[in-house]
């Protein structure tokens, strides 16, 4: 494959033969290998031990039925997964997603970017992602606890906070999590906190958890900024995506000094420019978990909808895709950077095509991958295995303060270590590195597991 280390073209063509049709997989551990060059150089150990390609092999993958019982009394199967997939820094850590495009591609390549992810944070953490295909969108309270039962009745012997602990993602929120922690009780007997994060705060949970993907997104463009003696006053700011990520995303952005402009979901996008009012945006997507475009209804002449068409083609300064992997293309790259964006940040896992990271690096776009710029869910996810841990529970302002610190530190992190090794502001080369290294270090010290 053109661009990659001749060391690394054999084990980059087994993991295409070991793991044929999972392209979203192939894209992540692509990615990483294209940055591993010149690492490999200077510690040939990483390739002569095998660890590249260990790392390229989950350690455990678990596929299974998922039978609930709908509504209407129907009986529905979908299918569950979980790929454990590397544990040398601590416990499997990562979330579940329920999405009908969920397939095993999907949960690897997400647990492969977590490994990294969950390295570039500091904490004690390994790498892992579940979930299902099944969709929530359009189900009953119901049906959603009944599957969550099902869902658990299977996965709770994999899991442990010693062992594997989940968290939420793409459908998967405090209600679901409600959901799956009580079926994991009412099995176990056990009231283990510690093996689910996510939680209601009544219950176990963290402060700023909600917040914490897009809330750290952010934070590490402040950082950026910052490195420019800049900040985000008066920058226009766009966002992908209407979820939890955007929304927060959206809030840090406008307590920072900038204006968000755009948000979207499936159907399309909106405008507002005098920026988005976010307890209406609140209401829209939490509490009647409608579609963005009744958000126009309420709001009236001030903000438009656009069905059908991407987000990126409004005007920006800095873009936050914050929905799903591979939203943004190569033609929306080029139209940001006619645009005159300057900064992209993934919110979202992978939601960038390599094409469009090709021309934002070729453009001079500052681009922060997720497995850096995303990482303040999980580093807050950690922070509430803390908590339960030492049975406490810290405030807010604790809290956001103790994400904020992790997120500088990656920042930092990644810049020393593209310096070090040739690509001076090169963040996807520094987070690629920087999680690589801590990772294979501990492997190598751990022996051949």
């Amino acid at each position: 494959m053109a661009g990659l280390d001749e060391k690394l073209l054999g084990i980059y063509d087994e993991v295409l033969h070991r793991n044929p049709g999972e392209i979203e997989f192939h894209q992540a551990v692509h990615e990483v290998l294209m940055s591993l060059g010149p690492v490999v150089a200077k510690h040939p150990e990483y390739a002569d031990s095998a660890v590249i390609r260990r790392l390229c092999e989950p350690e455990r993958q678990i596929i299974f039925r998922v039978p609930w019982v709908d509504d209407n009394g129907a009986v529905q199967i979908n299918r569950g997964f979980r790929v454990e997939f590397n544990s040398a820094l601590g416990p499997y850590k990562g979330g579940l997603r329920f999405h009908p495009s969920v397939y095993l591609g999907i949960i690897k390549f997400l647990g492969y970017e977590q490994i990294f992810k969950n390295a570039l944070t500091g904490m004690p953490i390994g790498g892992g992602k579940g979930g299902s295909d099944f969709d929530p969108k359009g189900r009953s309270d119901g049906e959603i606890m009944r599957f969550c039962q099902a869902f658990m009745t299977e996965l709770y012997r994999h899991l442990g906070e010693y062992t594997d602990v989940p968290a939420g993602d793409i459908g998967v929120g405090g209600r679901e999590i409600g959901y799956l922690f009580g079926q994991y009780k009412r099995i176990t007997n056990r009231y283990e906190s510690g093996v689910l994060t996510g939680k209601g705060l009544t219950w176990g949970g963290s402060q700023v958890r909600t917040e914490a993907t897009g809330y750290g997104t952010v934070f590490f463009v402040e950082e950026i900024l910052r490195t420019r003696h800049d900040s985000f006053d008066g920058k226009r700011v766009v966002v992908s995506g209407s979820g939890n990520v955007a929304v927060y995303a959206i809030e840090k952005v406008q307590q920072l000094g900038g204006t968000v402009v755009a948000c979207s979901d499936s159907g399309g996008y909106i405008v507002d420019e005098k920026g988005i009012d976010l307890d209406l945006l609140k209401d829209v997507k939490e509490v009647r978990r409608a579609r963005i475009s009744e958000y126009v209804e309420a709001r009236g002449d001030a903000a438009t909808y656009v069905a059908g068409r991407s987000v990126w083609n409004v005007p920006c300064d800095v873009a936050l895709p914050c929905a799903t992997q591979n939203e943004l293309n190569g033609s929306d790259a080029t139209t940001l950077i006619r645009n005159g964006c300057a900064i992209v940040a993934e919110g979202a896992n992978m939601p960038c095509t390599p094409e469009a990271v090709q021309f934002f690096t070729d453009a001079g776009v500052t681009f922060a991958p997720g497995k850096a710029a995303n990482a303040g869910g999980v580093a807050t996810s950690a922070l509430e295995m803390q908590q339960n841990a030492s049975r406490d529970s810290w405030t807010f302002e604790h809290t956001e303060q103790r994400l904020a610190d992790i997120m500088r530190g990656i920042h930092d992190r990644c810049l020393e270590t593209a310096e070090e090794y040739g690509s001076p502001g090169n963040y996807v080369a520094g987070a690629n590195i920087a999680g690589f290294t801590q990772v294979a270090d501990a492997m190598l010290a751990l022996g051949v597991i």
